[in-house]
């Protein structure tokens, strides 16, 4: 009979762990003294982002799970639901520990070096506290609105992630519990000091204060500061699917329906007494270990605004960089005519995105283009590409655009983009029921004297301007027609609600991917049982994936090398004897956030080794249960290139973290020259067009 323990592999990471651990990655970079003090503000802004959508997210699915079925345990490390909730709640106590002391550094450091003062009242002089109360008795106090809990007004509904000012108050028969909200969007969320420039002071702590003013005929006996994290895990396909409803309208009341699911998560800002907490913890359904307090404000995109009085102080921040545009593209000829010549790489943010955007003007305004077909998951706001494919379809083009309504806290911008395009004459599909669609696939179909051609677009990355400039993606344009038939297929399936289930040169998920990579990891097991030298190396946002982890354990096993460059979530442990050997992993946390995905199957100096880029990371969502798309490199000098971009990540000693056997990631401990992979592949594109 096995055990519970003989069930455990000891080269599995739990998924929840490790991405705490990718997220403690980032509280470093705020930690980390050679980042410029402005940036380090940013990246203790993007910890407190990830870890509230964290909450949403993971710790809302497993809450409900463990609702459901406290049986139910993770199929790599065998923990339950409740087990994984408490070590996730362990866990983000100590980085939300960290997180306080880290910021504490940083406004010291922003007083020295600036003198930008977050004040309180506990310092505050005579001549601004005098402003203060005026300001708040004429700009806040009528715009408030307080409630005292009691038999008539009962517990109100607090919105997920505002900020509420709690007070008990005292009265002659007993406490009651007084509420007010210190989230609006008419009234500025820090208040300038008069005393000095650049001393402000926080709106929340403003209310705070000022409460005995808001409840005069109470005795204030303590306050303090609240936030909640509400669970946003939905299953729109099987819970809020309508088919009397457009499917538009159904995505809209998901929104609205998540706004008001449970909480799991409270922080307050001062040391309340334990019957308060008590309290709260029963009105809002949650455990005493789902309660945190912090030191540092509750919520910190007010950072970014710190970071706007600072402008004038180039050394607070990196290095101004912009995209640019890649020596491979001639300005004064079609980009079309190019591609046809030759397959295109560009390399964001290195590189710009706007031969893309030209070529998909181009193709709107050409009278040979009969269709432009595209799937779109997330988009900027103001978004050119969106923007060019109203033109061609004003222009007379057939325009047929996949929306991925179910794009994770998108939705509402993809709902109002898909209108717009819908209005232009542009033809909207939403994909299939319980598959995302999470490729990044463009299709132009053209006329020619010899039939009709081609030109594929197949990228790692959204189609968003703004991310372009911020993450790390790839992106190929080819006339090859191999590729444009088989990427017409994918579309065809779309367009019949269908999934592909056959091709040759792509890998789509979830019928041609997996199921593709195993066969390519056993060509490489094959070459080490016969004593040559397998390779697999794979760039990516996660692994989680059982399936191809097993076989990557099998792979090391047999003595193939394996090299992992796993910016985030990672449930494989290198390094555990007898098991993974002979794997690698790093992580990768720098000014850019890492999110191109590169397979490597085979030496990268043999003539036959395989190169894809591709949507898809390997976990099991992407596998198996959404639509991807990994494109071959066919071009030896792209494939050359990327291979390169891939080795030289590998080399990187400043940013990259490498995973240990016993879980945890550290700074490569080396004496080589150090190399900052993201800053030497700006650099490089810079020297490109400099050599021009």
């Amino acid at each position: 009979m096995n055990t519970k323990a003989e069930k455990r592999k000891p080269y599995f990471a739990n998924r929840e762990l490790s991405w705490l651990k990718f997220n403690e990655r980032v509280l470093e970079e705020a930690a980390d003294k050679s980042v410029p003090l402005c940036e380090r503000l940013s990246f203790l802004s993007i910890f407190q982002s990830n870890l509230d959508e964290f909450f949403m997210v993971r710790v809302g699915s497993l809450y409900d799970q463990m609702l459901v079925d406290r049986t139910a345990k993770d199929n790599k490390t065998g923990m339950t639901s409740r087990e994984q909730l408490e070590a996730i709640f362990d866990a983000s106590r100590i980085l939300l520990q960290r997180k306080d002391i880290i910021y504490r550094e940083c406004l010291r450091q922003l007083k020295e070096a600036a003198g930008v003062e977050l004040v309180s009242f506990a310092n505050i002089l005579p001549e601004d506290k005098a402003y203060l109360e005026n300001y708040f008795m004429e700009a806040l106090l009528p715009l408030l609105s307080p409630q005292v809990i009691g038999k008539k007004q009962p517990f109100p509904f607090l919105t997920n992630k505002e900020i509420y000012a709690v007070v008990v108050l005292g009265t002659k028969n007993s406490d009651k519990l007084g509420i007010i909200p210190c989230s609006n969007h008419v009234f500025d969320r820090v208040v300038a000091v008069p005393s000095a420039p650049n001393r402000f002071i926080l709106v929340e702590e403003l209310i705070l204060h000022y409460l005995p003013r808001v409840f005069e005929r109470y005795t204030v006996k303590s306050k303090s500061l609240i936030r909640i994290i509400r669970n946003a895990d939905i299953d729109v396909d099987e819970a809020f699917y309508d088919e009397d409803l457009d499917y538009r309208d159904s995505m809209e009341r998901l929104i609205r329906v998540r706004k008001r699911l449970c909480p799991v998560r409270l922080e307050h800002s001062r040391v309340l007494d334990d019957t308060v907490i008590e309290k709260l913890r029963k009105e809002l359904g949650l455990f005493p270990e789902q309660v945190f307090y912090s030191e540092a404000p509750l919520e910190m995109s007010f950072l970014f605004q710190v970071q706007d009085m600072l402008r004038e102080h180039r050394e607070f921040f990196y290095e101004r960089r912009v995209p640019q545009m890649p020596g491979t593209f001639l300005e004064n000829r079609s980009v079309m005519e190019q591609i046809e010549e030759k397959d295109q790489l560009l390399s964001y943010p290195y590189e710009s995105m706007k031969p893309f955007l030209r070529l998909l003007k181009e193709a709107g305004n050409n009278e040979n283009v009969v269709s432009i077909r595209m799937t779109l998951y997330r988009v900027a706001k103001n978004s050119q590409i969106v923007e060019a494919l109203i033109d061609a379809a004003e222009n007379g083009k057939e325009v047929v655009v996949l929306v991925e309504l179910r794009a994770r806290f998108d939705e509402e911008n993809n709902i109002e983009w898909s209108r717009r395009l819908e209005e232009a004459g542009c033809r909207i599909i939403y994909g299939i029921d319980h598959i995302k669609v999470h490729s990044k696939l463009c299709l132009i179909t053209y006329k020619k004297e010899d039939g009709i051609h081609h030109i594929t677009q197949i990228g790692t990355g959204n189609y968003n301007e703004k991310t372009a400039k911020l993450y790390t993606d790839l992106s190929l344009m080819t006339a090859d027609e191999k590729i444009g038939e088989e990427a017409a297929e994918v579309f065809h399936a779309l367009c019949l609600a269908q999934l592909v289930e056959h091709s040759k040169y792509l890998l789509v998920a979830p019928k041609c991917l997996q199921d593709k990579v195993l066969f390519m990891m056993n060509e490489e097991i094959g070459k080490a049982k016969l004593g040559k030298e397998g390779y697999i190396g794979l760039k990516m946002n996660a692994l989680t994936d059982r399936t191809i982890i097993d076989k990557l354990v099998e792979a090391s096993r047999a003595g193939v090398k394996i090299d992992l460059i796993i910016r985030g979530i990672c449930c494989l442990i290198p390094g555990v004897p007898g098991y993974t050997d002979n794997v690698r992993v790093i992580s990768v946390v720098g000014r850019f956030l890492e999110h191109s995905r590169i397979y490597i199957f085979g030496k990268t100096d043999e003539a036959n080794c395989k190169v894809y880029i591709s949507s898809a990371d390997f976990m099991t969502r992407n596998t198996t249960k959404r639509v991807e798309v990994a494109v071959p490199i066919l071009d030896k000098e792209i494939k050359e290139r990327v291979t390169g971009m891939f080795q030289l990540i590998l080399r990187d000693n400043v940013k990259a973290r490498i995973l240990k056997k016993d879980g945890n990631y550290f700074h490569p401990q080396n004496a080589e020259v150090q190399l900052n992979s993201q800053e030497y592949f700006y650099a490089l594109a810079y020297q490109n067009v400099d050599m021009e």
